[in-house]
């Protein structure tokens, strides 16, 4: 799918795709013009203002893009993710889903990541094991991350956006 002629939208969307780096997927959402200010500010928040430790979040973001095949999700957050000091195994285990090797934080957030992702909920039994290691506040935000890179991937998906023509090295700020 071709991109929206960004000169032909308004100038604050042209400027918001801009404050983002100008990335493919803040280029494609501006085919929805009245939803991409919220999408924004949604994926600003998850990004900015999550109360889940930024590498479990990478991490939680890195399964959400393996199970739901984003190339592009995973391609910008595995960069992220490393330079969080996410190792090798805590990759790996994003990509399969076995978080048997990790530690506990790490274990849970994936497990629950799975459970959210199959079941679309975590259950009295499987919330209480991730409370044993995350806050509500953290478990909350958890559930908002997970549910926010599925719809990123959808998109991402649906309207085919890659990597080709980005500035490489550019952040992951919401993709």
């Amino acid at each position: 799918m071709e991109y929206p002629d960004l000169s032909a939208l308004p100038p604050e969307l042209r400027d918001a795709v801009a404050a983002h780096g100008s990335l493919n997927v803040y280029r494609m959402l501006m085919h929805s013009p009245s939803l991409a200010p919220g999408m924004l500010a949604l994926g600003d928040a998850v990004l900015q203002r999550n109360a889940l430790p930024a590498a479990l979040r990478e991490l939680a973001i890195l399964r959400v893009g393996h199970v739901c095949a984003g190339a592009y999700a995973v391609h910008h957050h595995e960069s992220a993710a490393r330079g969080l000091g996410l190792g090798e195994a805590a990759l790996a285990a994003a990509r399969t889903g076995e978080a048997e090797e990790l530690p506990g934080p790490e274990a849970a957030v994936l497990v629950a990541t799975d459970r959210l992702l199959t079941r679309h909920t975590l259950d009295g039994p499987a919330r209480e094991e991730l409370l044993a290691v995350l806050t509500v506040h953290e478990l909350a935000d958890l559930v908002i991350t997970v549910g926010f890179y599925q719809l990123v991937c959808g998109f991402l998906n649906t309207f085919g956006v890659t990597t080709e023509g980005e500035v490489e090295g550019e952040a992951a700020a919401g993709d």
